[in-house]
């Protein structure tokens, strides 16, 4: 008799996450599982996961329903950034239409320490508002497509960093762009807050090990940050770590 065909998972990725749970999926389950990360193509050079790789958008929430039945995905996991909730809402949607098993992996997010200065903003019109009175040098890391509520600030020079040159021009009248990729050192955050005399950090509260360091450096200069709040998590199953995610994967292998 033909063993059967491994189930096959879908990983919305582009993030840490998405990677670590690829490797950890195809390392554990072996041959059970066909595990292909989706990533969306805005990063020019991405880390590519372990197993299969599709790049680029799917069209919406009824062109991923359909990738779904057609490529006979049996789970889908969404380990998006965290403010990535179009892709999010796509995901649930699309796993309702074709009853497939969906998990939102949901990176843990940053927690206040002794000597923070955070500054709540519910949005990025908000945190440009906010941005306290004499900190005329900030740092701004919200992404590329969150830069035009920031525009307005004439008053104010701005340090951007991004993971790739962005393809249309930055809309700040002030501003020096430096491109880098995380994880970053605490050390080096520090060295960079203080060679450009910067005196506050505008950031998103996406969460995670790779971008925390300059928090740590803020708290360590004794800078304040404005920071995003998260929007709210997905619908439906979530899981906090890769552990409770494979988890997840292994209850509904036994099932079938």
């Amino acid at each position: 008799m033909a063993a059967p065909a491994p189930e096959r998972l879908l990983i919305l990725g582009g993030t840490a996450e998405g990677r670590a749970l690829a490797a950890a999926a195809e390392a554990r389950f072996g041959r059970l599982l066909t595990v292909i990360s989706a990533l969306a193509g805005r990063t020019r050079t991405p880390v590519l996961p372990a197993g299969c790789v599709r790049i680029g958008g799917f069209g919406g929430a009824a062109g991923l329903a359909a990738y779904l039945r057609e490529d006979g995905i049996g789970l889908l996991i969404d380990a998006t950034h965290p403010f990535a909730t179009r892709i999010s809402a796509h995901a649930c949607e699309a796993a309702a239409r074709t009853g497939t098993p969906h998990l939102a992996l949901v990176r843990p997010p940053w927690r206040l320490a002794p000597g923070d200065r955070w500054i709540d903003a519910a949005t990025t019109a908000d945190a440009a508002a906010a941005i306290p009175a004499g900190a005329g040098r900030v740092f701004l890391t919200v992404g590329a497509r969150a830069l035009a509520p920031f525009a307005g600030r004439d008053d104010l020079w701005f340090l951007v960093r991004l993971v790739d040159p962005p393809a249309a021009p930055i809309p700040l009248a002030r501003h020096r762009l430096i491109c880098a990729r995380g994880p970053f050192a605490e050390e080096d955050e520090r060295a960079l807050l203080r060679d450009h005399r910067i005196d506050c950090v505008v950031t998103r509260a996406s969460g995670g090990a790779a971008t925390a360091a300059k928090l740590a450096a803020a708290r360590a200069l004794g800078l304040p940050v404005v920071m995003v709040r998260r929007p709210p998590a997905p619908p439906g199953e979530r899981a906090a770590s890769i552990e409770d995610a494979l988890a997840w994967i292994e209850r509904h292998l036994e099932a079938h």
